[in-house]
């Protein structure tokens, strides 16, 4: 679903080897060896999604701003805490060790200054990606033999999120829990997601999500319960005025963004749910019109609305469809909670209790 326009990268990404923690500026299309277990086994391929704000001080100062970007290095090292053996425990960074590397060394690099300066004067968005990858020349399948984080960020004037449809995929599943792959974000759950949007325009050409169920495949359909979006997690708006969030689970990306959305609606006055939707409930309430809005929550977009959600059966034949209420209270809500996440990274709204914005002069 994510459709980015005006990006324009950095011009330098750099490298933080974890053995020897030696770190180092690139070119910003610097490679990887071609023959490594990375390229051949998705061996040590975790990532994130962070953006941020950049902006000029009254003094001139450029001064780079997260929002709860720690829970974004938290899940980080735990994903490279997955990608590595229990031997190898000694290379995991800490959440400060990454923090320092990023903003110390690689955002104060003179080589992106005037990158950062450009961002500053035109008020874009950033989005920053940090990911591992095994820098060894290798074959055999092992773990990884000089694991290695990288990071490099882009500049972007808008993500073309909604309206959009999504159609609900029961017949594959995004990760299984007992693996512990799906809570994390690895590269290996992403190849899953792109085959269920293919599967999504089967039902509908111009389906640009897919809906995913659980793992637990052995239960009728109805029983099972809905996680998350193709790329995003998803929340629920119904007629009585009540957001449904989904509760995270090993299925399900701890998303920071939905939490600081959650956050915000509730300071607005919305009544937010945290709570397992099976399908026969979701079905059930597309058709009696119960439920108004259904929405996509990632980094990128902040949120996106829905216009339309297929229902299919067992057979892959649509069963149920829901059609967005543009009039409902809660359609309008979604969309100033989203501007007012934005606005917090800008200060320019109160920022709600439990969001930290961590703010760096460079």
């Amino acid at each position: 679903m994510a459709k980015f326009e005006g990006v324009k990268w950095a011009p330098r990404q750099m490298r933080y080897l974890l053995p020897g923690k030696q770190f180092a500026v690139l070119e910003s299309d610097a490679k990887v060896f071609a023959v490594s277990r990375s390229v051949f086994y998705a061996s040590c391929l975790c990532f994130e999604g962070i953006r941020f704000f950049c902006k000029k001080t009254p003094s001139g100062q450029l001064e780079i701003h997260f929002l709860n970007w720690h829970r974004n290095l938290e899940r980080l090292r735990r994903g490279i805490t997955f990608n590595l053996s229990r031997a190898q425990a000694d290379l995991i960074p800490s959440v400060e060790e990454v923090e320092s590397i990023i903003i110390h060394q690689y955002f104060k690099d003179p080589a992106i200054r005037a990158f950062l300066e450009e961002m500053a004067d035109k008020g874009l968005q950033g989005y920053l990606r940090p990911f591992t990858v095994d820098e060894e020349q290798s074959m055999g399948v092992t773990f990884p033999g000089q694991p290695a984080i990288r990071a490099i960020f882009c500049s972007y004037d808008n993500y073309l999120g909604e309206p959009f449809t999504g159609v609900v995929i029961p017949h594959m599943v995004r990760a299984v829990g007992l693996n512990k792959t799906g809570w994390l974000k690895l590269g290996i759950n992403y190849m899953i997601s792109l085959k269920a949007l293919e599967a999504a325009k089967d039902v509908d050409p111009q389906a640009a999500a897919a809906l995913f169920l659980d793992d637990r495949t052995h239960l009728p359909l109805a029983d099972r319960c809905v996680t998350e979006w193709d790329s995003s997690c998803c929340l629920f708006g119904l007629r009585d005025g009540t957001i449904v969030k989904i509760p995270e689970s090993e299925l399900i990306l701890p998303s920071v963004t939905i939490q600081g959305m959650v956050a915000i609606l509730r300071d607005m006055g919305v009544k937010v749910e945290e709570r397992p939707v099976t399908y026969g409930e979701l079905l059930g309430r597309v058709r009696a019109n119960e439920l108004v809005v259904a929405a996509s929550i990632g980094t990128a977009g902040i949120m996106n609305r829905c216009q339309k959600l297929l229902c299919v059966d067992e057979k892959n034949d649509v069963t149920a469809t829901h059609l967005v209420d543009t009039g409902h209270p809660l359609y309008g809500k979604l969309a100033e909670a989203k501007t007012y996440y934005w606005d917090i990274y800008k200060e320019k709204v109160k920022l709600p209790a439990g969001m930290n914005l961590y703010k760096y002069a460079l």
